[in-house]
């Protein structure tokens, strides 16, 4: 085979490989636990902290966080909305294309107006959201997310809600994108904020 022939079996399989390059390289370089394909859109019914019913259409446009949790929380509940909220901070003026939703699973006690108290403590990005409890159960097992009214524990009747802790997030136009932990570091997750608020619908 002459070096001319050479030359031209070569180049299509170059052009292949930089193809392939450039694909790879075209690809978000997450840190967080890519779902992509794995969970459905963000879709709901509810009520906000305003008390005002509420659709996952209000939210287009923006990344949007998803968490499950309820404000009698002891603990991981508050320490995630303060993880979340130095998150927020650490984007700057980034964080106004940035929608946290709380989803509250203790909607018996968690009225609108309850919720908007406890949200707006530690971030103004940050929303509470209720529903009657067939709305509650209908998103959380579509999001496989689970809780559990536990029996009370004293004799006013203050009940604890064990809860997953998942932090689902979804891009610009409603899609699971990213799933993140409390336990995530506040740069980690910065990180992928960004790459998604840096990408085009």
């Amino acid at each position: 085979m002459n070096r001319l022939c050479r030359r031209h079996l070569l180049l299509p399989a170059l052009a292949g490989v930089l193809a392939l390059l450039a694909a790879c390289q075209a690809q978000p370089q997450w840190q967080l636990t890519n779902v992509s394909g794995h969970l459905p859109d963000l879709r709901f019914k509810l009520t906000n902290d305003l008390d005002q019913p509420v659709t996952a259409a209000a939210y287009r446009g923006k990344v949007t966080m998803l968490y499950f949790g309820y404000t009698h929380c002891p603990d991981v509940c508050p320490l995630t909305l303060a993880h979340m909220h130095q998150v927020l901070q650490q984007l700057g003026t980034a964080a106004d294309g940035v929608q946290f939703l709380f989803v509250s699973v203790d909607p018996e006690r968690d009225t609108p107006a309850v919720l908007r108290q406890y949200v707006a403590a530690f971030d103004p990005h940050i929303m509470g959201l209720t529903g009657t409890q067939d709305q509650i159960a209908a998103l959380a097992k579509r999001y496989r997310a689970f809780y559990e009214r536990e029996a009370p524990k004293t004799p006013s009747g203050d009940y604890e809600v064990s809860h997953s802790s998942a932090i689902y997030i979804f891009d610009r136009d409603g899609r699971a994108r990213l799933l993140a932990t409390p336990g995530d570091p506040q740069a980690t997750v910065v990180h992928d904020l960004q790459l998604l608020l840096e990408q085009e619908t």
